[in-house]
This record gives structure tokens, C-alpha cells and sequence, in this order.
């Protein structure tokens, strides 16, 4: 395996890691995680560090495991919606800092945007098909409102952890 490969996929299992352990230390601690955003921080850090491809896939792949190991979020409908939002955030954070080369305060603001619409539109059709009532006031409220603190943990946060990695060489922006 070639260098340029295997740093980018030790980052990314150790997102996984990090995404599985964070949101048990929240529920253990009862600490809510539609507050502080456990599994955002890790998914959102990926798609920086690694690119679009493996950000996208942590994305998929820490809110299934998630829910299978701890049944945290229940898979359906809060779930399978939390697949496509945080897919959207690792590959579109990873899109538009690696390969576009955005800032990481715009790629990173601009992935928890798109990240957010895409939630939304998600949790419509999902918690539709569960005869579950989600409208626009649903929307605002769980996606901007109630998440704030963990939004700007994240504005904080992870641009420092990725100028620190860069910095100190551990990582390189393309």
C-alpha cells in the first residue's frame, strides 16, 4: 500500500472510532446528543482530513453502527436520515476543501449547510413514511435552534484540529 493511502485511511478509522465512541460517552454521561452533536465532529473532521470518498463513507457507516451497537439513533426513521445528512457533511466538506481548495471555516460551514438541507429534506420523507408529523418549524427548531451549541463547538473546534494537523505536518492539504 502506497504512503499517500494509508495516512488517509488511519484518519478515517480513527474518525470511525472516534464517532462510535463520542455519542456512547454522550448517552452514558446523559448528555443530549441533539445538543452537543457527538457524531458530527468526527464525520465533519474526516471529510477534511480524508477527502470526499472516505468522508462520505464514515458518514454512512458511523450512524448505522451507531444505532446497531447501542440502538442509538433508533434506526428508522432518526437513523437512515442521519446516513444521508452525514454523508452529505464528509463528502461535501471533503469536496469543497480538498478538491476545491475552500478555506476550512467555508468548506466546513458550507458542508453543515448543505448537510442541514439535506437532513431536512430526509427527516420529511422519513418521518412521512412513519405517519410522523415533521414541517418547516420541526426543521428550523432541531436543525439550527436546539443544535447550536453543537454548532459552534464545531466552528471552534474542528478548524483548529485540522490548522493543528496541518501544522504539525501530520497532515497535508492537497
Amino acid at each position: 500500500m502506497k504512503k499517500s493511502t494509508v495516512k488517509p485511511l488511519v484518519f478515517a478509522a480513527v474518525c470511525l472510532a472516534i464517532g462510535l465512541i463520542l455519542p456512547t460517552v454522550f448517552h452514558t454521561l446523559a448528555i443530549p446528543g441533539t445538543i452537543f452533536l457527538p457524531m458530527h465532529i468526527p464525520v465533519l473532521l474526516c471529510g477534511l482530513l480524508c477527502g470526499w470518498q472516505l468522508g462520505g463513507l464514515i458518514g454512512v457507516i458511523v450512524p448505522l453502527l451507531c444505532s446497531a451497537l447501542t440502538g442509538m439513533p433508533p434506526i428508522f426513521p432518526t437513523g437512515v436520515a442521519m446516513v444521508f445528512e452525514l454523508c452529505t457533511y464528509g463528502l461535501l466538506g471533503g469536496l469543497f476543501y480538498r478538491k476545491l481548495k475552500w478555506n476550512v471555516y467555508l468548506a466546513l460551514i458550507g458542508g453543515m449547510v448543505c448537510g442541514r438541507v439535506v437532513s431536512g429534506v430526509a427527516n420529511a420523507v422519513f418521518m412521512g413514511m412513519a405517519n410522523q408529523t415533521y414541517g418547516l418549524q420541526a426543521f428550523v427548531s432541531g436543525a439550527f435552534v436546539t443544535a447550536l451549541p453543537g454548532i459552534a463547538i464545531q466552528i471552534v473546534l474542528i478548524p483548529l484540529i485540522i490548522i493543528a494537523l496541518e501544522k504539525s505536518k501530520l497532515s497535508e492539504r492537497p
